[in-house]
């Protein structure tokens, strides 16, 4: 090998390691009246795309519920939407609440009806997701939790808003927060999970719309939250994504807005993935190893 070689060899090595750091300047949307006197459930609402979704739809001007398992993350998640705001105050709620415990419902549905008073629930966000298992090291544990949570939990909590907003001849939204991951080869209950909800979110969009009410999911590429970025000093960077980088949760609750409110009543079944070009241009992601 001569000197160039050795040298592009070098130089290769040194900077395949570099840290590179990647920001990015994603416009929030200002405070509006795009979804003024409206109220949304929010499930998994307490952190990464949950929170981030509250927190527009509370600029946007709905009063939120949201959802969540553990007491103590529901009332932080709530002092930081209220942040010492009296108005805010006034228009969040939260409800302790087992997305897999699909008898516990129709209890949780009431207590929610009862916090929020003469408000009417018009929009659901089914967002509550986990992901655990990988295709040979699976248990079944991991399968049954996965599956519960993002799929089954989506189902029934559907089932009875949606009863309740035809009964009540509310002209309401359904958002479901699917994945790029639904455009994947299923080698993990997570992506099985998300395969099923790409396909309820036409299902309910067809079933739905005769009573007015709209069905549609974002479906996350790679997205900045807890989940996927465990060094608090780490970017956003992702080198295998042809954006270069992470999709951030601001821009993600930026298209829940807009597919939630009256710019997006002709929008109908569809999703709009948000991916950097992750899973709609290239698969480089996946890993294929058992």
């Amino acid at each position: 090998m001569n000197l160039k070689s050795l040298i592009k060899k070098g130089l290769n090595i040194i900077f395949s390691k570099r840290t590179i750091h990647v920001t990015a300047n994603v416009t929030k949307m200002a405070p509006s009246d795009l979804l003024k006197g409206r109220c949304a459930l929010i499930t998994g609402g307490t952190s990464g795309i949950g929170l981030a979704i509250s927190n527009a739809m509370l600029d946007a001007g709905a009063d939120v519920i949201i959802t969540g398992r553990n007491e103590q993350n529901l009332n932080e998640a709530f002092n930081q939407l209220v942040n010492n705001n009296i108005d805010r105050e006034k228009r969040v709620f939260f409800e302790i609440m087992d997305i897999r415990d699909v008898n516990s419902f129709d209890i949780h549905f009431n207590n929610i009806l009862k916090k929020i008073g003469n408000r009417k629930i018009d929009i659901l966000c089914n967002n509550a997701g986990v992901q655990s298992g990988v295709f040979g090291k699976t248990s079944e544990q991991q399968f049954d939790d996965v599956l519960a949570t993002n799929l089954k939990g989506t189902y029934f909590l559907s089932q009875i808003i949606a009863k309740y907003m035809v009964d009540n001849k509310i002209e309401g939204n359904v958002l479901n927060i699917a994945s790029s991951s639904s455009l994947r080869p299923a080698n993990s209950p997570y992506i099985l999970s998300k395969w099923g909800i790409r396909a309820l979110t036409i299902g309910l969009a067809k079933t739905l719309i005769p009573h007015r009410i709209v069905v549609n999911g974002i479906a996350p590429g790679p997205t900045a939250t807890k989940m996927l970025i465990k060094d608090p000093n780490r970017g956003i960077e992702n080198p295998k994504n042809p954006l270069g980088r992470m999709c951030t949760t601001d821009e993600i609750a930026n298209m829940a807005v807009i597919l939630t409110s009256g710019i997006g009543r002709s929008i109908v079944g569809d999703i709009v993935y948000m991916t950097g070009g992750a899973g709609i241009i290239t698969f480089d992601d996946l890993s294929y190893n058992i």
